[in-house]
Formats: C-alpha cells, structure tokens, sequence
C-alpha cells in the first residue's frame, strides 16, 4: 500500500473517531445518529483518496514528493559548501 493512501487511511480513521467520540460527549446516544454522522466525517477524506489530481493523496503527490526531494538534496549541498 502506498504511503498516501495510509494517509488517506489515518485521515478518515481519525475524522471517524473524533466525530462519534465528540457526538457521544455532546449527549447523543442515538446509535442510527451516530452511524450517519461517523459515516459523514468518512466522505470527505474519501472523496480526496479516490482523486487522483489531489495534492495531499493523488497522483500529483509523487510528483511533489519528488520535487521536494531535488529541493532539499539541493539546499543541503548549498550549505555544505
């Protein structure tokens, strides 16, 4: 599995735990309540792993990745020398 669908992964994991346990903490018990909100919390992160022209998950993500790399390789000989 690559590194930005464990990202995208994670994201929706913690959009799902952080809204049932905020729901729960506000007094809502209704477990159909419940569902239907965690559900939607899950959407979005979703919509942006599925994407593949998304900058944070998608295809552009490797190419950026790559991009900073060179950046980087390059700032560190700048320093060097």
């Amino acid at each position: 599995m690559k590194p930005q669908h464990l990202q995208a992964l994670k994201s929706a994991l913690r959009h799902f735990v952080l809204t049932a346990v905020s729901l729960y903490l506000a007094g809502v018990t209704d477990i159909k309540a419940l569902g239907f909100a965690t559900a939607a919390a899950v959407v979005g992160p979703a919509i942006r792993g599925i994407d593949k022209t998304d900058p944070v998950f998608g295809r552009i993500a490797d190419v950026v990745d790559l991009e900073l790399d060179k950046l980087a390789k390059k700032s560190s000989k700048k320093k060097k020398a």
